[in-house]
């Protein structure tokens, strides 16, 4: 039954211009051009700088993208997740500084224009190109990223391409070598054939590879002492050292053989001659090796140190005719293989400082395998040809020289390419490394007191982790990580800008002072100056004896030291007075060995601190199913196609409703169960301000204590909510405030507070007390849940907030204010309000269950009688005859007992057509027969008395 339109027109019926649909994809595009627009007082970015002048600061430090390709959900979830926490802290009432930024040098770059324009280009066509396409990919990005609605100093963004980032990167380097921090060396370093350079320890990741193992006997070229060492007067048949490896191409380079001192070897007579194995490993080998053998003599490895042995090639090519020395080395196991351990120095870390330890000189290392992964073309034998090419030929030599004793092949975990996906190996090269223990440095002007590992991990104690499992993730990496090699040997990245003497290697004696004017060419005309820059410019006549470096720095190094060039340079707003601290990082897991590594490096380094007082990881995006997304699979899904469809707004609000902890799910049936959470959300906020809407706070504006009951409840439960929110924003937590939100709307607005309201609201007088208690209350809850909303549902806080209570300017924006100041939570009334939301539970069972028989059709048609024991009778009792609006019935009696019971019973009265009560003094005025008492008071009397609710 409806109210008839006379009727209606008594009602206070709610209105309001915020639509019901919010229609995202058309209108949130409008938002964003305004929020962007630089012609309205530099855009909402500089106005809420000029909102918060004086306010205390917040800095997050934008980890920056890489500035190539087309932006994935990954991207969005981890610029939202930045802009939520922004926010927040821009509403608790910080002055919170966001510059965006790019990572624009590297491979990837290079990469994409050798795809273009073909392999081999000019050094600075290679660099001109780089740019204009890295410029071209942050354009498309950037208006992306604006599309989701994420708020930054976008006019002034930070790209580490740009000239000023370029020079301060170089100052940057300087500094560490002043602290004695740098230094250059030929040792392994990670090569990928595909990148054609040296990769950092950041740039791996491990991958599963199926490799060939083979066991290879190294002759004795020494059998008495041999003989000596296992306590035999001699030796009646040839004996042989025996190695297993997985690794067959590095064989050609091998130049050692490691023991463990402490294990025990055995000398075991097969048809194949005397093997010298670990004895713990003996019948695993044998077995192996398909022979029967009988251990004669055993010592411990001490004893074998200094022996020779031969390479297993030596009688096959004369270019193979040398020996291998044993070489004790700890690394040497019995968990596998044979215990011994082959040593190629140039291919393994641990062999190359064992060599070195045991005499070996860096000259005489041998390292044929060149930077594409090809054999120098004189290696005997296998020159020429790829290394994995030439691990069967290198198997097939050994069988064919007799030295191959076994062949098999495994499945293992291996160094990736962290771009190609590629393996990679390690490869002795020249390069510039940063030290982490104790050593000499170049150019060392003022020592750093202690090592960049002590400092890093003193650091690492200081930090605040989001969630704390990163901080024991980020030290051990710290803790176990080899030097850093941050040079490369590509075109397109910021130079080391050395001259190294072409005889000795050394570098100019006034390279200190060259690198400052080096910075300062750069500074001016990018990196391309200083690849065109003539060496005899600089250096006059003596630049016939030096070479100008044309390495270029690790891009970790470029992302890494960002910190200092926009906390203290491009952007000088950002810092505190305290230093060039930011107060959070946040990226995904992975940056651990990424971007959060390489920074806090280079902030010790520089500063002896982390650049970062907190670091937040977040997880990666999958599928509904928790699998990876690929095009294979068919389960990407784009942020662009989602906020033509669903809105932004659906994108920020999945990323704020779930755990980013651990890895982000989403497809469509998730996506859908935003998409109705959203709709409840702004329901909600539509019945708030329709609710509102002839109120100026002003003029109708209640005090708190002058509220109605129900109402100073319903703001002592807001109160103690925002509590709980602001709690969580705190801490960086997003997905317990939209779960909060929701339950606030539905449970304790929408199923009790709201509901009850309804008749006040509608049916007293539009200027009664009643009424404007209500709404005071309602003013002080939209107020509140605006701003709670704000950070992830930005562009609905704000379209709300353009309505909302009227009196805004243009250009006033929901983030010019603070978290609302809302009455201290009254712990009485929440206790006593919280047992009559119970009780009520319990009524509405019984209601529901004769509606459901058909006694009754709505609530408002029951009649309700509450037996109840004590302390309920005199909770209820304090309702007087506001109890029936309690409970949404007609009527509502009070029994007391010894226990909880309900009866309800249908209204034998009739129903008003106006307030839809069944009564009894329906029609009691002949002038008006279709309404009550109640209403009739309430149109054309003084009104009715609320006391309660």
């Amino acid at each position: 039954m409806s109210n008839s339109p006379d009727t209606r027109s008594t009602l206070n019926l709610p209105d309001t211009p915020f639509p019901m649909r919010g229609d995202l994809p058309k209108r949130e595009p409008a938002w964003v051009k305004a929020w962007n627009d630089t012609t309205q007082d530099g855009g909402l970015y500089q106005r809420l700088r000029v909102a918060r002048h004086g306010a205390p600061l917040f800095v997050l430090h934008d980890g920056p993208p890489y500035a190539n390709g087309k932006l994935h959900i990954g991207h969005a979830l981890n610029k939202v997740l930045k802009d939520m926490i922004v926010k927040s802290k821009q509403l608790a009432g910080f002055d919170a500084r966001y510059v965006p930024g790019w990572d624009c040098h590297g491979l990837p770059i290079e990469n994409q224009i050798e795809k273009t324009h073909g392999r081999g280009l000019p050094r600075d066509k290679v660099q001109a190109l780089s740019r204009a396409y890295a410029a071209e990919q942050i354009e498309q990005q950037k208006a992306d990223f604006q599309r989701l609605g994420v708020l930054g100093d976008w006019a002034h963004p930070y790209r580490t391409m740009d000239p000023a980032n370029e020079a301060g990167e170089m100052r940057v380097l300087k500094r560490l070598m002043e602290r004695g921090y740098v230094y250059r060396g030929s040792k392994p370093v990670y090569w990928c054939f595909d990148c054609g350079s040296s990769l950092a320890e950041f740039e791996i990741e491990y991958a599963d590879k199926q490799s060939p193992t083979v066991d290879v006997a190294f002759l004795s070229a020494e059998p008495a002492k041999l003989a000596a060492a296992f306590g035999l007067p001699a030796l009646q048949k040839d004996a042989f050292a025996v190695i297993w490896t997985t690794t067959p191409w590095t064989l050609p380079a091998n130049q050692a053989l490691n023991l463990n001192p402490a294990l025990v070897y055995a000398l075991v007579d097969t048809p194949r001659g005397l093997l010298v194995l670990a004895e713990a490993l003996v019948e695993k080998c044998l077995a192996r090796y398909g022979l029967a053998g009988e251990v004669v003599a055993t010592a411990l490895g001490e004893k074998l140190g200094g022996l020779n042995f031969r390479h297993p090639l030596a009688h096959v090519h004369p270019g193979y005719d040398r020996l291998s020395p044993v070489y004790l080395a700890d690394y040497a196991t019995a968990d596998d293989g044979t215990g011994l351990v082959h040593s190629s120095p140039a291919y393994g870390l641990d062999d190359f400082q064992s060599c070195l330890a045991h005499g070996m000189k860096a000259d005489e290392i041998l390292n044929p395998v060149q930077g594409s992964g090809v054999y120098e073309a004189e290696l005997p034998l296998f020159g020429g040809q790829h290394i994995w090419k030439a691990n069967p030929v290198i198997v097939q030599a050994l069988q064919d020289a007799g030295r191959l004793l076994a062949q098999a092949e495994m499945l293992h975990s291996y160094p990736h390419c962290w771009r190609h996906k590629t393996p990679v190996i390690y490869r002795a090269a020249a390069q510039w490394f940063v030290r982490m223990d104790e050593g000499d440095g170049v150019c060392t002007v003022d020592k750093a007191p202690g090592t960049l590992r002590q400092t890093a991990l003193a650091a690492i104690d200081a930090t605040n982790f989001y969630p704390e499992n990163g901080r024991a993730r980020l030290r051990d990496m710290i803790a176990n990580r080899p030097d850093w090699c941050i040079s490369r040997q590509r075109s397109w990245g910021v130079p080391l800008p050395f001259f190294l003497h072409k005889v000795t290697g050394e570098l100019h004696p006034d390279t200190l002072a060259l690198m400052d004017r080096a910075a300062a060419l750069v500074e001016q005309g990018g990196i391309e100056a200083w690849s065109q820059l003539d060496p005899a410019d600089w250096l006059g006549a003596e630049a016939e004896h030096y070479a100008k470096s044309h390495d270029i720095l690790d891009v970790w190094f470029d992302s890494g030291s960002t910190f200092s060039h926009v906390l203290r340079g491009s952007h000088p707003g950002g810092a505190h007075a305290q230093g060039p601290e930011a107060d959070l990082y946040l990226e995904g897991h992975d940056q651990h060995r990424g971007w959060f590594h390489s920074s806090l490096l280079i902030g010790c380094a520089l500063e002896g601190r982390a650049p970062y007082r907190g670091l937040l990881t977040h997880g990666f995006a999958t599928d509904g199913a928790g699998r990876k997304m690929s095009k294979s699979l068919g389960n990407v899904v784009e942020p662009q196609t989602l906020t033509n469809k669903l809105g932004a707004e659906i994108v920020r609000l999945w990323c704020a409703a779930t755990d980013y902890s651990g890895d982000l799910n989403i497809d469509d049936n998730i996506l859908a169960r935003v998409v109705d959470a959203y709709r409840r959300i702004r329901n909600t906020l539509r019945f708030l301000m329709a609710n509102t809407s002839d109120f100026n706070a002003a003029q109708h504006a209640m005090p708190v204590d002058a509220l109605l009951e129900i109402d100073r409840y319903a703001l002592a439960r807001t109160a103690e909510l925002q509590a709980e929110i602001l709690a969580h924003f705190e801490a960086y937590e997003f997905h317990p405030v939209v779960a909060k939100l929701q339950v606030f709307c539905s449970e304790d607005l929408g199923a009790f507070y709201l509901d009850a309201l309804k008749d006040r609201l509608y049916t007293t007088a539009p200027g009664s007390h009643a009424r404007r208690s209500a709404q005071t209350a309602l003013w002080h809850i939209t107020h509140s849940m605006l701003r709670w909303m704000a950070p992830f549902l930005s562009f609905t806080a704000e379209e709300a907030w353009k309505l909302f209570d009227g009196g805004h300017g243009e250009l006033e924006s929901i983030f010019t204010q603070t978290y609302w100041p809302l009455p201290a939570p009254d712990a009485a009334l929440l206790a006593k309000w919280g047992r009559i939301r119970e009780l009520r539970d319990v009524v509405n069972k019984e209601i529901e269950a004769l509606r459901s028989a058909g006694g009754v059709g709505s609530s408002l048609q029951a009649e309700v009688q509450i037996t109840a024991e004590a302390a309920d009778h005199a909770l209820l009792a304090s309702l007087g005859e506001d109890l029936k609006f309690v409970f949404i019935t007609s009527a509502a009696r009070l029994v007391a007992g010894d226990a909880l019971a309900v009866q309800v019973v249908a209204s034998t009265h009739t129903k008003c057509e106006r307030c839809w009560h069944w009564r009894e003094d329906v029609g009691h005025d002949p002038a008006h027969p279709t309404l009550c008492g109640r209403c009739t008071s309430n149109l054309h009397g003084a009104g009715e008395t609320r006391t309660v609710a």
